[in-house]
């Protein structure tokens, strides 16, 4: 009967360790999820490698009959975060930003029918009838609940610089357009 009794204490004793063990381990968690800084609803930002920017650079330059353009200059903070070149989709570029104020700014170009891709490229956003003087260029502005953005018109394809950026940073990026080099080789 020794051994039964001596059983059940030895068991009920690994229990309470067990609990109190998990206890502690709750309590440090605990501590670090509330002074640890953390923001739940952020998505981290992945950013394209330079190598990889410039191959979709190279192969949209080719393959468009228009100049495809593309920042040059832009701070280090700018971070590009998408690129792609669909040529059977209407030969639509797209370069998308990460800004230095955490916004999103993107350019888009098309050859594609412009009243659909300025509408699905700015969220909807209005002509306002307004027009911005940038690089030389009219560039028309449109302001929208979501996206802001300014379009250009011109060598057969339609430029929109978009996005939840500020009209200022959406002009800095529409400023910065070049074309990029078209590698025939």
């Amino acid at each position: 009967m020794g051994d039964v009794a001596g059983s059940s204490a030895g068991k009920t004793k690994t229990v309470r360790d067990m609990v109190l063990s998990m206890a502690v381990i709750g309590a440090v968690v605990a501590v670090i999820y509330i002074f640890i800084p953390h923001d739940e609803s952020a998505t981290p930002v992945k950013p394209v490698n330079s190598a990889e920017l410039k191959a979709a650079l190279s192969t949209a330059s080719r393959a468009a009959s228009y100049p495809v353009l593309a920042p040059k200059g832009l701070d280090k903070d700018w971070k590009a975060t998408s690129v792609r070149y669909r040529g059977a989709d209407d030969e639509h570029w797209h370069l998308g930003f990460h800004g230095p104020d955490g916004k999103y700014v993107a350019v888009e170009q098309s050859t594609g029918k412009p009243g659909p891709f300025i509408a699905d490229q700015s969220q909807d956003a209005k002509d306002t009838g307004k027009t911005e003087r940038i690089g030389g260029k009219d560039w028309k502005r449109y302001e929208g609940d979501e996206y802001d953005a300014l379009v250009l018109q011109e060598g057969g394809a339609t430029t929109v610089v978009t996005g939840s950026g500020s009209m200022a940073r959406l002009t800095e990026v529409a400023g910065s357009l070049e074309p990029a080099p078209a590698d025939k080789a």
